[in-house]
């Protein structure tokens, strides 16, 4: 895919668990034409009145779903707060609703994320730990990649004592298509540091995620 024009994300920065090659991207009128033919695959007419504007509308709303390709997830973990008042022991944040695309059928998949780590000498904002997870699901993803990279990501810079990320999500390629099994999720873990090195603070992590559901 190539062009002369601005493109249509800008290129987003390497990430400590997938390097980002260079891509050339199409002009967007070559992107609404490749949807144009899309739709004329599928059997119908994109000239007709419903659809005349489908594909510039298909265009716009690819930039907000697949945004993260121009995010920097490093970034927002630039600024951290050292002042803790002495406090050493896990962080955690749960129920971080994502919607993602899946890399194989590019339909949807979501869930939510649960992210904890123990800090050494400094935290960050927690809603830094949110837009990390959007800024890596709205790409074409796997969920494990989603949770590799999220791990890799807040463990490379950062540098806490552990890091522990828990990612539950339903995906459509399951409800809509194949199988078609509605209702059926998949769950991925990932551990660093002292999650992963011992058993007692990874039961712990389980732990708070099931406090107070009833």
């Amino acid at each position: 895919m190539d062009a002369s024009v601005a493109p249509l994300f800008p290129q987003a920065k390497d990430t400590p668990t997938q390097p980002t090659p260079p891509v050339a991207r199409p002009s967007r009128a070559e992107a609404e034409a490749a949807v144009r033919t899309l739709i004329a695959w599928t059997g119908d007419d994109p000239t007709r009145e419903g659809l005349i504007d489908t594909p510039a509308r298909v265009v716009k709303a690819y930039e907000e779903l697949y945004r993260g390709y121009g995010e920097d997830a490093e970034a927002f973990l630039e600024r951290t707060f050292s002042e803790t008042g002495g406090y050493d022991d896990m962080v955690l944040v749960r129920d971080i609703p994502f919607h993602s695309h899946c890399e194989h059928h590019m339909v949807p998949f979501f869930g939510k994320a649960h992210i904890a780590y123990v800090p050494v000498d400094r935290v960050v904002g927690l809603s830094k730990i949110a837009r990390i997870v959007d800024a890596f699901a709205r790409r074409l993803q796997t969920q494990e990649h989603l949770t590799a990279q999220i791990i890799g990501t807040i463990d490379e810079v950062l540098k806490p004592r552990g890091v522990a990320v828990l990612i539950e999500a339903e995906h459509m390629c399951m409800t809509m298509r194949g199988v078609q099994k509605a209702g059926a999720s998949t769950l991925t873990t990932q551990f660093t540091g002292v999650f992963r090195d011992d058993p007692a603070e990874q039961a712990r992590f389980m732990t708070l995620l099931r406090q107070g559901r009833g």
